[in-house]
């Protein structure tokens, strides 16, 4: 979607930079209304006894009765995001787009200038997912649904459709929109889309209880192979993505897989980019054959916005702007973010190149999602769901909830000579140094609404230490210019420091990527030369969505601790102090590999997952690449010393010759395997293994603590990934206190892996489960 993002000068002050941020996004605003907008209102004589009125009927009955009832002119001006009204038939207009990435944020849809002014602003994806902890993720989006619902009862929404989650594999480390995403695994990202769906569109945790209805609907996105904005002066609107078949299957589809199959998600939204050379908006195979058919999907198809257009003027993929209408709408997608259909449609059905079926079955999906959020049932606020009002906004449960996120997210990278916890008894004085220690808005990321209040680092730290002094040292991310000598004499007068540096969304965002993995401009000098002259060793505190080589940090023995806090919401500053104090254990862990700066060697274009030797190209990810990391994925420290132990395996040897199967085939390794397809699900099933692990806490600190579970072959072929993660559990552990986690490994999802057709195969051969640095071994027989 269109870039977001306000830029303010250097010189203003905090407090006023906060206020103007605000006062923009105010200004913006249209007047709200004092009610939500609904049709079917059972005052209107005209249209309550129309059959889609009718709620005894199907939400199909209904949605094919309304749309036979209108003009073409009308159906053509329902398929973009701003839909108008038809007031012969009392529907109201409608706005599909609205934004909800990690709290209800104030565009498009949704305005924030009533009775309702301001929405819980938990942290950055790409931090909550440090968290490890499906649950909390359910939790969050929870508490968005319930938010974006009150914000629509009062008149402050004009639509309930939220585009959100981005679920695209955090593949490059330059991406700005890494920031967004849950990180690099594609298993994580498809329990994150399933956590968040089923919590914004209000079913149960583990699904299947929400029926038709929707409290609110998320839409999963970008599909797919989205993951460069702009590069190299190459741009998402005319990237061509080349996929092979076997990372399509393991790595670029299995979040949206799991997203509509597992999650039920009533939107996805086809993405800027070609995919082999066919816009991702005007494929068939991919919206219609894959989503609808493969996966059952149930719900409607949004381009990104302004995607249609491409396809003619950017992409050349058709030769017209009616051929591009019609190529959207035979691939399956039903509403164009922007105005090409509105604009185009018409010529299109003049010049035969259009179907009006193709209309009718867009405006089907599209009003099946409004009958099904309740918007055709009249009066909302007395239907389920319409008693959320402005109580359920910024409770304090859910600004707990963004507190308990941030700091769980948050994750230690090092803490020589267990520098952290400080004691709160004896720091007598601190200084606070950084761009990012006293900037509020550099907390929240973007797609953010207005947060209910803001805690920055500064703020937080000062709270413990009273004689807390606080430098800017930057003058901004960029670091162009950095008052290192006025810093350094700070520094030597206090007992601790803490820097608080790191990007911001000047560095990383939408339509922008990285073309370096380093601290920008002179923020190493100034950390260096503040490390070299301070009493004790610093604390370095990085704020960032995406990784960031910080290796002179990391080996620098005066940075005595190293925190990494991603973009951490409203709460964080508050979640930074509590970790540097003691008040809470970090537990978080890396949800990306840290490259080092020369890996900005590797094109962005290049989307291959695998290495490949034979020209250096080293892979992306944990899961295939081969060079050297800064950091490696699923990193991260605690003040306590967590020790592992299978202890139990219900299997050392797996036999997967299934009764009905052909025989087994050989790779070009000479490797037997079998085919997934092959074995049917009760199949699989009975072959899982049960998997127990203690976890035994040695510190002298309760923590909470990710339990990661992989699996690794013992000698990788034909592309088999290094390792890759089996599941992940979240525990919390007293001091000297042991737990068990239980793990069930399917060897159909979990130790396979795609060959080069995009045949999800399973090798024969030596495996082990892995947990920290404990490994089991086992064998699999086909």
């Amino acid at each position: 979607m269109a870039s977001f993002f306000f830029f303010f000068p250097h010189t203003m002050k905090l407090p006023m930079f906060a206020a103007v941020f605000f006062a923009v996004l105010s200004l913006t605003a249209a007047a709200s209304c004092s009610k939500p907008l609904y049709a079917c209102d059972s005052s209107n004589s005209l249209t309550k006894t129309l059959p889609f009125c009718k709620t005894s009927l199907s939400i199909k009955k209904r949605a094919h009765d309304l749309v036979s009832r209108l003009t073409l002119n009308e159906k053509i001006l329902q398929l973009v995001n701003t839909a108008p009204a038809i007031p012969r038939l009392g529907i109201p207009a409608y706005e599909w787009w609205s934004e909800a990435l990690h709290g209800v944020a104030n565009r498009h849809g949704i305005r924030l200038n009533g009775t309702i002014k301001a929405v819980t602003s938990f942290p950055q994806v790409i931090l909550t997912a440090a968290t490890f902890d499906a649950d909390l993720w359910y939790r969050i989006a929870k508490a968005i649904g319930t938010e974006a619902r009150a914000v629509y009862n009062v008149g402050q929404a004009k639509g309930l459709t939220f585009w959100a989650p981005n679920i695209n594999v955090f593949r490059d480390p330059r991406w700005g929109r890494g920031q967004e995403t849950p990180g690099e695994d594609p298993t994580v990202a498809g329990v994150y889309s399933v956590a968040y769906v089923r919590g914004i569109q209000g079913d149960s945790k583990k699904g299947g209880k929400l029926g038709n209805r929707l409290k609110a609907s998320a839409c999963c996105k970008h599909f797919t192979a989205y993951d460069l904005d702009r590069w190299n002066g190459i741009t998402r609107y005319v990237f061509d993505a080349e996929v092979t078949m076997q990372d399509m299957a393991d790595t670029y589809q299995p979040p949206f897989k799991n997203c509509v199959e597992k999650g039920r998600s009533s939107g996805i939204m086809c993405a800027y980019n070609k995919v082999n050379g066919v816009p991702s908006c005007a494929d068939h195979h991919l919206l219609t054959a894959t989503a609808r058919r493969e996966w059952k999907f149930n719900g409607y198809i949004v381009s990104d916005c302004d995607a249609v257009s491409l396809v003619h003027e950017t992409h050349n993929y058709a030769k017209t702007p009616e051929d591009a209408v019609a190529d959207v709408l035979r691939a399956g997608m039903d509403v164009n973010c922007g105005s090409y259909l509105k604009e185009h449609t018409e010529s299109a059905v003049e010049k035969n190149v259009v179907a009006v079926t193709d209309i009718d079955r867009a405006l089907h999906n599209l009003f099946s999602i409004r009958m099904r959020l309740g918007l055709f049932d009249g009066n909302p606020t007395k239907l389920p769901f319409g008693h959320i009002g402005p109580n359920q906004v910024c409770t304090r449960e859910h600004q707990n909830l963004a507190l308990q996120t941030a700091r769980d997210g948050i994750v230690l990278l090092k803490n020589s000579a267990n520098l952290l916890p400080l004691s709160k008894s004896k720091t007598r004085s601190l200084a606070v140094i950084g761009h990012n220690a006293d900037n509020p808005i550099m907390l929240i990321g973007n797609y953010a609404g207005i947060p209910c209040k803001f805690v920055t680092p500064f703020q937080g730290l000062k709270s413990y230490v009273k004689e807390t002094i606080y430098h800017k040292g930057c003058n901004w991310a960029n670091c162009t210019d950095a008052t290192v000598d006025e810093a350094v004499k700070i520094a030597k007068s206090v007992d601790y420091v803490v820097l608080v540096m790191g990007l911001d969304q000047t560095q990383e965002r939408e339509d922008f990527d990285r073309t370096h993995l380093g601290l920008p401009g002179k923020q190493e000098k100034l950390i260096a030369e503040v490390a070299k002259a301070a009493k004790r060793p610093v604390v370095l505190v990085i704020l960032s969505g995406g990784p960031v080589d910080i290796s002179s940090a990391k080996y620098n023995e005066k940075v005595g601790s190293i925190l990494w806090a991603g973009y951490p919401g409203q709460a964080g500053g508050t979640a930074i102090a509590e970790i540097i104090f003691g008040d809470h254990n970090p537990g978080g862990r890396l949800p990306v590999t840290w490259y080092p700066q020369n890996f900005i060697k590797v094109p962005m274009t290049d989307m291959r997952m695998r290495a490949d030797s034979s020209s250096g190209y080293p892979g992306r990810t944990y899961r295939f690449y081969t060079g050297p990391k800064v950091y490696e994925f699923g990193y991260g420290l605690s003040y306590s010393n967590f020790l592992y132990k299978f202890t139990s395996v219900s299997e050392n040897k797996l036999y997967l010759s299934h009764p009905t199967a052909t025989q087994p085939a050989k790779n070009s390794d000479s490797v037997r395997y079998t085919l997934v397809s092959k074995l049917d699900k009760k199949f699989c099933e009975s072959k899982a293994m049960n998997v127990t692990i203690g976890v035994r806490n040695e510190g002298e600190m309760a923590g909470k603590h990710s339990v990661l579970l992989f699996v690794k072959p013992k000698k990788p072929v034909n592309g088999s990934p290094l390792k890759q993660l089996v599941g992940f559990k979240k525990v919390e552990i007293n001091a000297g206190d042991r737990s068990e986690v239980e793990f069930l490994l399917n060897p159909c999802e979990h130790a396979s892996k795609a060959n080069e057709e995009g045949l999800m195969v399973i090798d024969e051969g030596s495996y082990s489960l892995v947990v920290g640095d404990v490994e089991r071994p086992f064998d699999i027989f086909v």
